[in-house]
């Protein structure tokens, strides 16, 4: 990604992203907590840890790609550049797994729970970052405080879990039509 050499991240950005996301999740999220229901949710178990690390192994080869020399590269050393994707992938989805099973525990409204748990994994995520010295080290980042670094990310985080329950939802409600038609046709063949 081709940034001016000089290029700043300020709290300003931060926070008016921030409010961009949260306004996002308010709309989306909500549209999509009330089409999940607990029994499709369930259903949904290894569509949600599939779409998760494809989603999050091509982000993090997206981001690795245009923003190595500019952040992670002062966080991460040389040789971890093309080995971080997969293993946040898989990591991510490891941790989808367990959202998911936590959700299904603790609420009766298990959508809402899973982003709620996707939002804190977000911020948990960018406080580890803000202590490895994304705040210092890069000098993008140099200089912006740490609660908007935290905070945009739990935002943030839901709106990419939106997208992650969307997909598996879709591809859930796909696979047991296909699976229905497939059945039917088995049946008439009888």
């Amino acid at each position: 990604m081709d940034l001016p050499p000089d290029f700043r991240i300020t709290n300003e950005m931060l926070w008016q992203g921030t409010l961009m996301f949260a306004l996002l999740d308010i709309v989306f999220v909500s549209v999509l907590v009330w089409r999940v229901k607990p029994f499709r949710f369930k259903a949904m178990k290894w569509f949600l840890v599939t779409i998760t690390f494809i989603f999050w192994t091509l982000i993090w080869f997206w981001a690795v790609s245009n923003f190595w020399e500019t952040v992670y590269g002062y966080l991460f050393p040389g040789w971890s550049r093309w080995f971080i994707p997969p293993v946040a992938g898989l990591l991510f989805a490891v941790i989808a797994l367990l959202f998911w099973w936590l959700a299904l525990k603790v609420s009766r409204r298990p959508g809402l729970s899973f982003f709620i748990l996707g939002g804190l994994w977000g911020s948990l995520t960018h406080t580890w970052a803000v202590i490895m010295g994304i705040t210092e080290k890069p000098p993008m980042l140099q200089g912006v405080d740490t609660a908007p670094v935290i905070i945009i990310a739990f935002f943030e985080f839901i709106f990419y879990w939106y997208i992650i329950l969307s997909l598996s939802f879709l591809l859930n409600k796909g696979w047991e039509y296909l699976r229905g038609k497939i059945k039917l046709g088995i049946e008439d063949k009888r």
